[in-house]
């Protein structure tokens, strides 16, 4: 079947006409969505803004657990380290402390510290810089 100019030429203008009213169509739905989207935005800026609020405020509230001057921050994945008993020199014991506000949850890398944790799955080590490296450094005055 061989087509005129004439019906090419139809079909082109049917075939541009079907594309922008296509492109129209989707220009006034996501002009219609972009105040919700920003809107969903801000909300959730301001959600994460408190959360990191609340991370920085809690240990000086009064209900507070542990003194604040026995925290240490480490911020990811885990909030903060507790060496409870620092205060008075004598150790307790060391707590991994995630600050929570409204409904959060634990996200997968905290929920794995959790999981190593209770399945004390916790060492110590000590890396030792070797002697050389710091001659070297003595050695330029850094």
């Amino acid at each position: 079947m061989v087509l005129t100019l004439y019906e090419l030429g139809l079909g082109m203008i049917v075939l541009l006409l079907g594309l922008s009213m296509g492109m129209l169509l989707m220009y006034i739905h996501f002009k219609q969505k972009i105040p919700e989207v920003r809107q969903d935005a801000i909300d959730r800026s301001r959600a994460n803004l408190g959360g990191q609020f609340a991370e920085q405020l809690a240990p000086y509230f009064p209900d507070f657990p542990y003194s604040p001057t026995e925290l240490r921050w480490l911020g990811k994945p885990i909030d903060y380290v507790v060496f409870k008993g620092m205060d008075t020199n004598a150790l307790q014991e060391i707590v991994f402390l995630e600050i929570k506000s409204g409904t959060s949850q634990l996200n997968e890398h905290q929920r794995q510290v959790k999981r190593l944790i209770e399945e004390q799955k916790v060492k110590w080590d000590t890396y030792r810089v070797d002697k050389k490296v710091t001659e070297i450094i003595k050695a330029k005055d850094f």
